[in-house]
């Protein structure tokens, strides 16, 4: 808007991160926070059109915004010929329309998938209505695909292209945002790492048939708050058991805890955070309960570490499955 000279109003949720927002403060939009999700936010927009005169355009079922998804496709296309599958993050459905619809009518043969967030499956619930309808919207990582309704356009585009809708969990986006960071020195939000969480060891499409096919997966947004990453990066470390918490029971005298703290040292355990309890321990009174979060290496690290707790004699219980 700002190079057309178009003044333009963006209509976000309370959920939107701060750094987008500030993004179209900084492209000169006018920006109105306006509802608990994109549903609300639309229904608001709309009501512009009338009072103000405004033109509505909708992010995700703009027929010309569909069309503008669908030229995405023809760039993988043009960088990856032999591809053979596109995994598409799915939130309103005008992206994943758009780049079905391209692919499906170039490349009849690669295989288009589609990856919901668990708490916010909207598009998995139109295919089985046969139309869209409003889904229950839980507060998700992938903030960005928290849309209640798809866009009615997007999806007769999309059900007819797309071979199939997977979900991905909060723990399995957590890890891929980790993942991303550290292999690929890439800061994706949490919507747009979706297609990748599906891909990871355990998710949906870790699949016998999916293992050494050339899969493009668009990483479709960069916008996330740094205090929501760092909680995302911790969310991350814990799934892949490099962060893990236990309460340990010790002597309450003087060397019970320098005891448990020697023991983590000599197995490589690095203290993050150590708390002890005494009010609500009701055993032994010169017994204190201590949590520790520690950093590990990984799952086997963990595995090690608890086996060399429970050697030592210490009643411990165990935050995360290892």
């Amino acid at each position: 808007g700002q190079l057309l000279g178009i003044k333009v109003t963006v209509v976000m949720p309370t959920i939107a991160p701060l750094a987008k927002v500030d993004k179209c403060r900084k492209f000169g939009a006018r920006v109105i926070i306006e509802g608990a999700h994109i549903g609300e936010s639309k229904a608001y927009a709309e009501t512009l059109v009338e009072s103000e005169g405004l033109t509505y355009i909708n992010g995700y079922d703009d027929p010309e915004i569909l069309a503008g998804a669908g030229t995405m496709a023809i760039e993988m296309i043009e960088d990856v010929p032999c591809i053979d599958a596109v995994v598409v993050p799915v939130g309103g459905a005008g992206l994943i329309a758009g780049i079905s619809c391209a692919i499906k009518t170039l490349k009849p043969d690669v295989k288009v998938y589609g990856v919901e967030p668990q708490f916010c499956a909207s598009f998995t619930a139109a295919l089985k209505a046969g139309k869209p309808v409003p889904t229950e919207t839980t507060p998700t990582l992938a903030d960005g695909l928290a849309v209640p309704v798809v866009g009615s356009h997007a999806f007769e585009v999309a059900r007819h292209y797309v071979d199939e809708t997977v979900l991905c969990s909060e723990k399995e986006i957590s890890l891929a945002v980790l993942r991303l960071i550290e292999n690929e020195k890439m800061v994706v939000e949490g919507g747009g790492a979706s297609g990748l969480a599906a891909l990871l060891p355990g998710g949906a499409l870790d699949r016998p048939e999916l293992k050494g096919a050339n899969i493009v997966v668009p990483l479709c947004g960069g916008n996330i708050d740094t205090t929501t990453l760092g909680r995302v990066i911790d969310r991350g470390l814990a799934a892949d058991c490099r962060l893990s918490n236990f309460t340990a029971t010790v002597s309450d005298r003087p060397g019970g805890i320098a005891k448990l703290t020697s023991l983590l040292a000599e197995q490589g355990a690095s203290i993050k955070d150590i708390y002890h309890e005494r009010a609500w321990l009701h055993t032994n009174v010169d017994q204190v309960q201590v949590k520790c979060v520690v950093e590990l290496q990984g799952k086997d690290h963990a595995c090690r570490l608890r086996a060399a707790l429970k050697a030592a004699g210490y009643p411990v219980i165990w935050g995360s499955s290892v």
